[in-house]
């Protein structure tokens, strides 16, 4: 549950709904490990202006659905065009909430969990040698992973498509909340996590 915040006029809030549609009060984290990470404060407009940009672990404080607004920003298309990522998500989690009938923001906390890789493979040297060795991955290193793939997923999938990138992003985070290997997330995940265990 959200910790109660009030402006200097004592104004509550801690429902504040993304978008003016979603509540984020009742939004609930199982893995623990991403507790930390995934911020789910009340914002209205996902939107903070890079106040925590070239900070080490300052994304932390950043809305999840904002790092999904950028993250969306990777491709050529959308590159420095944050309100046109801004439509594309907001649309994504209105087809989400109507194919699923749930908080669209919840299914999505639930794909980034899912699409979390819990082990990665490193290079060791031993003399001239390299050695691939399995370690554990960190939890801010987990969530852009998930992030990452996620939005991946959208663009290579909307590209030379009928569908839009709505639909697209909208269908590739129920598939990665519901664990489907149809994923993109899962599926790299899996392979990640599949190519450690071979390195133990």
């Amino acid at each position: 549950m959200a910790a109660k915040k009030k402006d200097e006029q004592g104004a509550d809030f801690t429902h504040v709904p993304m978008f003016n549609k979603w509540d984020m009060g009742e939004i609930e984290i199982v893995d623990l490990g991403l507790a930390r990470y995934i911020n789910l404060d009340p914002i209205n407009i996902p939107h903070i202006s890079a106040r925590y940009a070239n900070r080490p672990f300052h994304k932390q404080k950043v809305n999840i659905v904002e790092r999904l607004i950028t993250n969306m920003m990777r491709s050529e298309k959308y590159t420095g065009k944050k309100s046109k990522s801004y439509a594309v998500v907001e649309k994504s989690f209105d087809i989400i909430n109507r194919k699923t009938k749930k908080n669209p923001i919840q299914v999505f906390v639930d794909a980034l969990q899912n699409a979390a890789p819990r082990e990665e493979v490193t290079r060791l040297r031993y003399g001239g040698i390299s050695v691939p060795k399995a370690v554990d991955c960190g939890p801010c290193r987990r969530l852009d992973f998930a992030l990452r793939y996620i939005c991946q997923a959208a663009n290579h999938a909307s590209f030379k498509n009928r569908k839009s990138i709505e639909e697209c992003l909208a269908n590739e985070i129920i598939l990665a909340a519901n664990g489907d290997i149809n994923s993109f997330a899962i599926s790299k995940k899996e392979e990640i996590e599949r190519v450690a265990q071979s390195a133990r």
